[in-house]
């Protein structure tokens, strides 16, 4: 029976995470199918989540969000069931990706600057919850 040596696994799947590409999800507090409402997946520089909210409620919350953080140049693009709104934060380039799912569930992802941040996202993502629970 031949015995290999484990650096050589460790080598492999050392390759092939690196050479996986960007399309690699970060799935923070569930799986990655279907995402459950609560669970954030990160990819390609957006955090998306979903809410149990409707598309109207969820768009109002990344508005005052936006007013909140005083956001500038905003740019909304509303449709009936998706909408994008650009805007500026802190000088930095935002999209809010708004995605209707279902009567009470809603998709947002969020992207900040060119690359992506995860950090600023989640903060994003946290001031849009307790707007929600302020409508």
């Amino acid at each position: 029976m031949k015995i290999h040596h484990p650096c050589r696994f460790l080598i492999g799947l050392f390759c092939i995470v690196l050479f996986s590409g960007c399309a690699t999800a970060l799935v923070a507090g569930g799986a990655a199918g279907g995402a459950a409402v609560g669970t954030y997946i990160y990819v390609n520089g957006e955090l998306k989540t979903d809410y149990p909210a409707s598309f109207d409620q969820a768009w109002k919350a990344a508005e005052k969000t936006i007013a909140d953080l005083r956001g500038t140049e905003v740019q909304p693009e509303r449709e009936i069931a998706r909408g994008k709104i650009s805007t500026r934060i802190n000088d930095e380039k935002v999209t809010f990706n708004i995605t209707y799912k279902s009567k009470s569930l809603t998709s947002v992802g969020i992207r900040v600057g060119w690359v992506g941040n995860k950090r600023s996202s989640q903060l994003l993502h946290d001031k849009i919850m307790q707007n929600l629970g302020d409508l």
